[in-house]
């Protein structure tokens, strides 16, 4: 399609985004006829993931929607690329032409892979936001390069961000990131099913939407998750610190005209506002700096060398005391919030200024006096003046102080729970002149606040860095080492990171179950290169699918940067998460329980990396059981090559067989008695495969089916199991010396990552050499 550049960039990029701070991205490869889709939660406001993609892709042409949908207190793509990418020739393109449903056509049309390989034929709702870009940056090649894409000719991959993990939108579901499964059942008063409420212990706006970003995206570097493990030695942090963090409740905003449209008084009070929000910022910074002086981490140390040491920060809190009122705070109350903007910037500056002000207090205070004075008049007594911005101020009656009606001078009149909510002609008046007065009081602040606010502009990176840095104190302190510190000592553990070691977790615990359940059951994990694959079994109810989403959400909280709720974890850096949990048919995209599953596995399997975890619970369930049993064995052995940890539960015995042949494949079992012709669980992980004595049979008779029925099962399942026993022993001995060699290649892994000393590493290797001497004599005897 492109003539060779040699090392040229041959890729025009498509770029969209969200006010939820979701970014999608399109890049086509004109050399290579390749699309590279890739959607992220944007967790910094300078575009870091943006611009670490737009690095690597080097484009030709950026394509960009008109700078209207920026989220609050970023500047926007299309301001990204003017300021950072000059160099690069830019094409606005109408919203219009960003059309997510044209895009999946396409992609469906021209994609040489099937969409269920991608995922987008699943999860395209997930994905509108690239595929939105990609419609446009299609429609553009076509126009300008004078072409028509052959269909099912183009290459697409989807990327996601380079620096997290990947969750898709069946696995967030699946183990109750953000919303737990059924809340609709559950009700509201059950939030904290979700891990996402569970951690939502944040104080600010901004730290909330941090903490949901990397919930989602977890990291993989870990450096950074490192440097914020060290931070959560603040499990003793001063209490004060929730108050300094309150202190810094806003995010700068870009306020526009088109926004506002002709209402100039209101773009002016939001003006003040900000600043009145960052003078109470920088007030509190010297907390911050006391708090952060003595830290130890790098982290917190970098936070306060950056922030708390920059005399930048002293500068502009001087240059705003030199205009702003001293004792002017931020305040939530609207009619406080009023006064503190109308009267923050210093008497005596602006006569223009002063004269409004008086206006405002006249108004305010007539108000009052007409309230005490219907106090009297009417008798009563407990009338209230509330106050909100949209109406001004009004009155509020308890019902039982009112005999019959109220007088005619009461005008819109209305009913609200106990109360009565009222006006009068008199007030309406005086709520148009006190409106006035403020509005007037607003703009004559912001001519004074001119060369102030020009000056602030200039350091507004700082002001970025700042907010940033306090979202992420806020997350870390008020969130993570808030979870550590409510819980008992020990509880919670740091984990441990190795580049290609195993995932070991010892006396793991589900992190949000646990909080319900004092009793709550800990249970063991061990994945490595040489044991890759864990096949779990036990009847339903035995605790499968809660070890299946324990596991998995131990993984996230601890690449968010979180302690995790075990004993002890060592953890290979998961780059994605992959899950097929649960069967139910799709009514939107037409699939039965079957076919859905079908294409959660197929998406599986096409997308798997040498990093990625996946977790399977019952595979094949929603088929025939020859058929279904075929599918997951397939499934395994196709995953076994892979150097992917795989996590699969089931309760098809016959699949422990895998483990007579595949040396990396290990079998483990929930524990089940039985007690009085009842089935008793006790939620505790095995080793081995060991067989609940025909379950299904046994509750097929608690349920009252006919003796001769259950005579005949069990005779049949006596001969099939016979012949499943027989060829298990076979297996058993033809893989046993491979088998044997295996557990030694697991032994040495895990001494090649252990961290112990290395004396205690040569113990250890002389003991496997002695112990392989023993086995060796033992099988010639």
């Amino acid at each position: 399609m492109e003539k060779d550049g040699g090392e040229r960039s041959s890729f025009v990029v498509g770029l969209i985004e969200n006010r939820a701070k979701e970014v999608g991205v399109a890049a086509f490869d004109l050399r290579l006829a390749s699309l590279h889709l890739s959607q992220f939660i944007e967790t910094s406001s300078s575009y870091q993931n943006t611009k670490t993609l737009l690095h690597f892709y080097d484009p030709l042409v950026i394509i960009v929607t008109p700078n209207k949908l920026a989220p609050d207190g970023m500047v926007g793509v299309s301001d990204l690329v003017d300021r950072f990418y000059a160099t690069v020739k830019k094409v606005v393109m109408a919203r219009g032409c960003f059309d997510d449903t044209k895009g999946a056509v396409l992609i469906k049309n021209l994609a040489a892979k099937e969409p269920s390989a991608l995922g987008l034929d699943s999860y395209y709702k997930q994905y509108y936001l690239c595929l939105a870009a990609a419609a446009a940056t299609i429609k553009w090649i076509e126009a300008e390069k004078g072409l028509i894409i052959t269909n099912r000719s183009l290459s697409v991959t989807f990327n996601g961000s380079f620096d997290h993990m990947n969750i898709d939108a069946t696995s967030v579901q699946n183990l109750e990131i953000i919303e737990p499964l059924y809340s609709s059942l559950w009700g509201t008063s059950n939030k904290k099913q979700s891990l996402f409420h569970m951690l939502k212990t944040t104080k600010t706006i901004g730290g909330t939407r941090l903490l949901r970003a990397n919930i989602l995206q977890p990291l993989k570097d870990i450096e950074t998750i490192n440097a914020r493990l060290d931070c959560l030695v603040l499990r003793k942090f001063p209490k004060e610190t929730d108050r300094v963090l309150c202190h810094f409740c806003f995010k700068p905003k870009k306020i526009t005209n088109e926004v506002l449209g002709v209402d100039y008084a209101r773009k002016s009070q939001i003006l003040i506002s900000s600043i009145i929000l960052l003078k109470t910022a920088l007030d509190a910074l010297p907390l911050l700096s006391k708090v952060l002086k003595d830290a130890k981490s790098f982290l917190l140390a970098n936070i306060y060398k950056s922030v708390c040491e920059n005399e930048k920060y002293a500068s502009i809190k001087k240059r705003i005391g030199e205009v702003i009122d001293e004792d002017v705070l931020h305040a939530r109350v609207p009619f406080v919030a009023r006064t503190q903007q109308c009267f923050a910037v210093k008497a005596g500056i602006d006569g223009l200024l002063d004269l409004a002000r008086r206006s405002f207090c006249d108004t305010s205070e007539a108000i009052h006096n007409l309230a005490n004075k219907y106090r009297e008049d009417f008798k009563l007594p407990n009338l209230k003046l509330p106050f909100n911005n949209r109406q001004g101020f009004y009155y509020s009656i308890p019902q039982k102080d009112v005999q019959g009606k109220l007088p005619s001078k009461f005008i819109q009149v209305l009913k609200h729970g106990n109360n009565i909510h009222c006006s009068t002609l008199e007030l309406a008046s005086l709520n148009v002149r006190n409106k006035s007065a403020a509005a007037e009081c607003y703009i004559r602040t912001e001519v004074c606040l001119e060369a102030l606010l020009d000056a602030i502009r200039e350091d507004v990176s700082l002001l970025t860095l700042l907010a940033e840095v306090l979202c992420l104190l806020d997350m870390i302190v008020n969130s993570f080492a808030h979870t550590i510190s409510t819980k008992p000592v020990d509880r919670y553990t740091r984990p441990e990171f190795t580049d290609n070691g195993p995932m070991a977790i010892d006396a793991g615990r589900h992190p949000i179950l646990e909080s319900i359940h004092n009793d709550f059951i800990p249970n063991n994990l061990f994945l490595s290169e040489a044991s890759n694959m864990v096949i779990i079994m036990g009847p339903n109810m035995s605790g499968k699918s809660t070890y299946l989403q324990q596991v998995c959400l131990i993984v996230i909280l601890a690449q968010i940067g979180c302690y995790v709720p075990a004993h002890f974890s060592t953890l290979r850096v998961v780059d994605r998460i992959f899950t097929r949990m649960g069967a139910v048919d799709n009514l939107e995209s037409n699939s039965s329980t079957f076919m859905t599953e079908m294409k959660e596995t197929a998406f599986v399997t096409q997308n798997v990396s040498e990093r990625s975890l996946i977790v399977m619970d019952e595979l094949g369930r929603a088929t025939s059981s020859s058929d279904g049993f075929a599918i997951a064995w397939s499934c395994c052995e196709y995953l076994l090559p892979q150097k992917a940890y795989t996590i699969f539960a089931t309760h098809m015995e016959n699949l422990s067989e895998l483990a007579t042949i595949y040396p990396n494949v290990k079998i483990l079992h929930f524990q089940v008695d039985i007690r009085n012709n009842r089935l008793d669980f006790k939620h505790q992980l095995k080793d081995g495969p060991r067989r609940v004595p025909h379950y299904g049979i046994l509750l097929a008779e608690v349920a009252g089916l006919p003796s001769s029925v259950i005579e005949t099962a069990r005779s049949i399942t006596y001969r099939i199991t016979e012949k499943e026993v027989k060829r298990m022993e076979i297996n058993y001995m033809q893989y046993h010396p491979v088998q044997m060699a295996y557990r030694v290649a697991q032994r040495l892994i895990c001494l090649k990552y252990s961290s112990q000393d290395e004396d205690s590493i040569r113990q250890a290797l002389q003991d496997l050499k002695e112990q392989e001497r023993s086995n060796k004599e033992r099988r010639l005897k």
